[in-house]
């Protein structure tokens, strides 16, 4: 079986521009995610897919593969997409692995990649248990709620379920809540299919484009991980990750 990690990774962040350069202990961050990813033996290639001839002259410089990609693609989905179409050959999964994780553990990969055990699995993904007030208060991290076979049935910002008898500051100590880690892997030809979908209702209320293959039928397989990502999104966020290797060391 062939399984190709794409790393999707653009300059332009209204949030951190430049983000993938940003240097954290002498590497940079789309290193950093480029040689964890790659210690994983399993993966027939390891490609950044980037719009951005900056990034790409600097992970070709590192000794990795970089692909240009276009600078209109609303997703890091879509930017796998077109990187698949130029990779020369259709692998039979396709990982999506954030950019912005320059401590992803390879078990991760392995755990989504498990997911294709299952015969039918169309698409899949991590969730992890939620362990703090914060985290399942917090709209910026999805929560996602499924059935026994762990196959997904609604990812929200919101908090799911609502437990209508207990007060919320006892939630989790009456239910076990999940959240959603944003590491998606693919069946090829199902790639290039939700690519082509229009948003949905659903997409367009959460901002979660998860909610659009859920909503056209597409079956999203989840794996469990106890492993917790550290991901970047701003550059306090970036401090708040500097601080805690400092405090390591």
């Amino acid at each position: 079986m062939q399984i190709v990690a794409i790393i999707p990774a653009r300059y332009e962040s209204s949030r951190f521009p430049g983000k993938p350069l940003a240097e954290i202990e002498g590497k940079s961050m789309i290193q950093r995610v480029y040689e964890q990813v790659s210690q994983l033996r399993t993966l027939t290639e390891v490609v950044v897919a980037t719009d951005d001839e900056r990034i790409r002259d600097h992970v070709v410089q590192a000794g990795g593969k970089a692909l240009m990609t276009s600078s209109a693609h609303r997703s890091g989905t879509e930017r796998c997409a077109e990187a698949v179409e130029k990779l020369g050959f259709y692998p039979d999964i396709v990982v999506n692995v954030q950019g912005d994780e320059p401590f992803i553990e390879p078990v991760h990969l392995e755990q989504v990649i498990s997911c294709f055990d299952i015969p039918d699995t169309q698409i899949a993904t991590l969730v992890k248990k939620i362990d703090t007030a914060e985290t399942l208060h917090n709209p910026n991290i999805p929560k996602v709620v499924f059935d026994q076979q762990y196959r997904a049935r609604y990812f929200s910002r919101s908090i799911i379920p609502y437990l209508r008898d207990v007060h919320q500051g006892y939630w989790l100590q009456h239910h076990t809540f999940y959240k959603h880690i944003g590491i998606y892997a693919y069946r090829t030809q199902v790639l290039l299919q939700i690519v082509q979908l229009p948003a949905g209702q659903l997409e367009t209320a959460e901002k979660l484009e998860q909610l659009r293959w859920l909503e056209h039928g597409y079956g999203i397989q989840l794996a469990v991980t106890e492993h917790e990502n550290m991901a970047v999104d701003t550059p306090e966020d970036l401090e708040a990750l500097l601080l805690q290797i400092r405090k390591r060391s």
